[in-house]
């Protein structure tokens, strides 16, 4: 049973004539009043959360509202960090990039496992063991105030590029479900979200994130097992996907330029989900929330093995869309307005016929969307604070004081975001590549800072800021020229085939611009030397290069401007690197007390190895 001939059977009213896809398109904007009940009550189930974190259980200072008071439970703390992993962006963007490019995209899920290991044995015990509130107080113990305020900089930059686009991916499934203008939709739904994270903390932020997984995964679930039963079972699901070749491994390809190779997805999708997992102020302030490292390293894993079964159930559901949608392209009839329309196309296509069902799916999407924008506007309140205020005061705020200071970041920030929305619409990019292109710009250069700080002793301060601004200068050029280009047409990318040949209606003839040769560029690159275009380097390479660039530039500064090791503190280092850093405890510049539990006497017993069970936790 095709899904042009079950999505007929239920039009019986219409005549003969072949309907438009205009018509069809406003019969599939149905959005009933169950629909927009569910929905609504999912915000207020969010805003209650907030009231009672913000006036019945009130968070009482810094430590409480921005880390949880550092005794959490590792189950929400872990759902929270899956929440906010996955964002919109990934549950529109993935089932589109499997319809558009294939499955081998998917196999950027190993690389994934490998930053669980990493994260556990290099990045998590540093941080975790020197309690730190902002992640870029380490910066400032590694090198000094000026890499910290660069790493605050870089942070802040990165969250006001992404939070827009967090805003936008479930706007557009709205749109498509019912019409309503995506400005009209943004600011409703972001005022409920700024709500609740400026009054209830960091507790709201994990327990709305709780209610929103179940909400988010019970919605995908739906879908797919409604969909794999109409489309005729998983046996169609993948013949139809196998001879499209959509179901695909990887190529073998050496070239850095081809989009997607095994190399690109396992190599630079660990070092890309790396920054955002390792180090990102997003994800480490809740690894701090928990009390102790062994708990930390739990949610670590709890969190790698949900992200994975999400990354696949949203696979799945693009190879669905393409079995449901295989003899009539929604793109090329303009049935779906934008490539990440397609799932709130499908949904409604199968599950309109059932209220509230729709509404629990939009639902889903916005509380994806939700988790990232609370968890963001919250770390960069904990940034604000910390780092770009606190840094600079040598007396401390009294607790009004800071309170009112974090929550009107919060409120700010969010109305920053909103307002970028405008120019996110206009970009015009598939997001999933758009998102991981405009993030590399910052995200390469931290991830070569902190892990010259981790890894590289003898690496300086001088050494990190000239590294870190030479990676920010290089990628920012790469990158902006890479969204530049695909935005205005002038770089094309290879997609599998598609077909209108079995459409019921009809629509305007146009050439279908999905189907150039791949990486085409027009006429205007054809006069640009080569090195003017590195920004056809695949996406998945822009992470990768930014921390070489900022790792070797500062490698070799640090060389050149060499400073004494033994002044080094071996708790600011990897674990496995802290037994070759010998230090006498007259030459370490130590960390200010209350830092490390146990002060100096347990530094000691660390360095010493006596207590080496309490930092492996």
């Amino acid at each position: 049973m095709t899904a042009e001939g079950t999505l007929e059977d239920r039009l019986p009213n219409w005549s003969q004539d072949m309907p438009t896809v205009q018509e069809i398109g406003e019969t599939l904007r149905k959005f009933g009043a169950w629909d927009y009940t569910v929905f609504v009550f999912m915000l207020l189930m969010c805003g209650i959360v907030g009231i009672y974190f913000g006036f019945v259980k009130k968070s009482s200072g810094e430590d409480e509202y921005l880390v949880g008071g550092r005794n959490m439970k590792i189950f929400p703390v872990s759902l929270s960090l899956i929440a906010s992993f996955i964002s919109g962006i990934s549950l529109l963007g993935t089932p589109t990039e499997i319809y558009v490019h294939g499955t081998s995209y998917l196999f950027v899920g190993i690389g994934i496992i490998i930053v669980a290991f990493v994260m556990s044995g290099i990045y998590l015990p540093v941080f975790h063991d020197l309690k730190l509130t902002s992640t870029y107080e380490y910066l400032e113990k590694r090198f000094d105030r000026k890499i910290r305020l660069l790493g605050s900089f870089l942070f802040s930059i990165g969250i006001i590029t992404w939070l827009p686009i967090v805003i936008y991916v479930p706007a557009l499934a709205f749109n498509q479900v019912t019409g309503v203008n995506i400005h009209i939709v943004t600011p409703f739904v972001c005022i409920v979200c700024i709500f609740y994270t400026c009054v209830g903390g960091l507790r709201a932020v994990v327990w709305t994130d709780f209610i929103q997984t179940f909400v988010m995964f019970g919605s995908m679930m739906l879908i797919i097992i409604k969909g794999t039963l109409d489309v005729g079972g998983l046996s169609t699901v993948l013949r139809r996907n196998r001879e499209s070749g959509r179901l695909e491994f990887p190529t073998t390809d050496w070239s850095p330029l081809t989009r997607h190779t095994i190399w690109s997805l396992v190599i630079g999708g660990f070092v890309h989900w790396l920054q955002i997992s390792a180090i990102n102020q997003n994800m480490i302030q809740r690894y701090l929330a928990l009390p102790t490292l062994r708990s930390a390293r739990r949610a670590l894993w709890f969190f790698t093995v949900g992200v994975l079964m999400i990354m696949g159930v949203c696979g799945y559901a693009g190879m669905l869309i393409y079995a449901w949608y295989h003899e009539c392209d929604p793109l090329t009839t303009k049935l779906a307005g934008a490539k990440d329309q397609l799932l709130p196309l499908f949904v409604m296509n199968i599950l309109r016929e059932f209220p509230g069902l729709p509404g629990l799916f939009v639902a889903g999407v916005f509380s994806a969307a939700l988790s990232s924008l609370s968890t963001g506007l919250n770390s960069m309140a904990a940034v604000v604070l910390e780092d770009f205020v606190k840094s600079f005061r040598k007396t401390p705020f009294t607790p009004r004081v800071a309170d009112i200071l974090m929550k009107l970041t919060v409120v700010v920030l969010g109305v920053i975001c909103v307002g970028l929305v405008f120019i996110v619409e206009k970009a015009g990019s598939h997001v999933l590549q758009l998102t991981m292109s405009l993030s590399s710009i910052t995200s390469g250069p931290s991830l070569g800072i902190f892990s010259m700080g981790v890894l590289l002793p003898w690496v300086n301060a001088k050494g990190a800021l000239i590294g870190g601004l030479s990676g920010l200068s290089f990628m920012g050029w790469i990158s902006l020229s890479a969204v530049t280009a695909v935005a205005s047409g002038r770089l094309k990318f290879d997609e599998k085939p598609v077909t209108t040949e079995g459409c019921y209606y009809s629509f305007p003839q146009v050439e279908n611009l999905m189907l150039l040769p791949p990486d085409t560029i027009l006429d205007d690159d054809e006069f640009l030397p080569e090195p003017l275009a590195l920004y056809r380097l695949s996406y998945l390479w822009y992470t990768v290069t930014g921390a070489l660039v900022t790792m070797s530039v500062g490698l070799v500064v640090s060389l050149i401007s060499s400073e004494d090791v033994e002044k080094l503190d071996p708790m600011l280092l990897a674990p496995f690197i802290r037994k070759y850093v010998r230090t006498s405890d007259k030459d370490v510049q130590p960390i200010e007390v209350g830092s490390l539990e146990g002060g100096p006497e347990a530094r000691r017993n660390r360095e010493d190895g006596t207590a080496e069970s309490s930092i492996l936790g």
